[in-house]
């Protein structure tokens, strides 16, 4: 899979423009930062300029480096090429969060007090949602999808584990977002218990189809003798 600055162009500005916003705002920032809200939208955690102005800006360009080495760590690299829309979508979404996570941060810092308890669970579901458009696209890899040992040595465990995953992924999309707009506590309890369940059950499924697949591969069984 090859990189070309057409498709990293987007990420780029989005990783610089959160070190250019620290560098601007480092001069004037106050020695405690928010860095953590609570359900309720009230801060319970701070951190100093260093960790508040550089640490999430850090975590991006940690992982977009990262993204960008999986195709050539992964065994199954040429499958890549085969989801490469969907794998810079996937990129630039979860830049994008940490960059509007990152902006939250700042309104903070400048006296905006932004409904945390609102905007977090809203910009979890979105990115819930486009989550969900990526795992129709993705084929098999070692990193990216949902990966058990079913979903790999199946390609039809792998496909309709995907296609659950859409429908499970957009479900909690959506519960989060309005979880978000009603600012409702219990329903976000909910979608978070939702989501463990989704996702053991998503184990299970993918575990179910690869039984019944005739085309599965066998695990491999090494025999020892004396």
């Amino acid at each position: 899979m090859r990189f070309t600055w057409r498709t990293e162009w987007p990420l780029w500005m989005l990783l610089a423009g959160m070190f250019v916003l620290a560098a601007l705002t480092w001069p004037s920032a106050p020695d405690r930062i928010p860095m953590h809200w609570g359900v309720d939208g009230q801060v319970n955690g701070y951190g100093g300029k260093l960790e508040g102005l550089l640490l999430i800006p850090l975590v991006a360009l940690i992982l977009y480096l990262f993204f960008l080495a999986l195709p050539k760590l992964d065994p199954l690299h040429a499958n890549y090429a085969r989801f490469a829309g969907a794998y810079t979508l996937f990129r630039f979404s979860i830049l994008l969060f940490l960059a509007l996570i990152y902006l939250l941060i700042h309104l903070w810092i400048r006296g905006y007090r932004a409904p945390v308890n609102m905007v977090i669970p809203i910009l979890v579901g979105v990115l819930f949602l486009i989550l969900a458009r990526v795992l129709g696209r993705v084929r098999p890899n070692w990193f990216v999808g949902i990966r058990t040992p079913w979903t790999l040595s199946s390609k039809l465990a792998w496909t309709k584990t995907h296609r659950v995953a859409q429908w499970v992924f957009t479900i909690l999309g959506l519960g989060l977002i309005l979880s978000g707009i009603l600012r409702s506590i219990a329903l976000l309890i909910g979608v978070i218990a939702a989501t463990a369940v989704g996702t053991f059950g998503m184990i299970f499924y993918s575990y179910v189809v690869w039984r019944d697949d005739p085309e599965r591969i066998p695990p491999s069984v090494t025999l020892h003798t004396d």
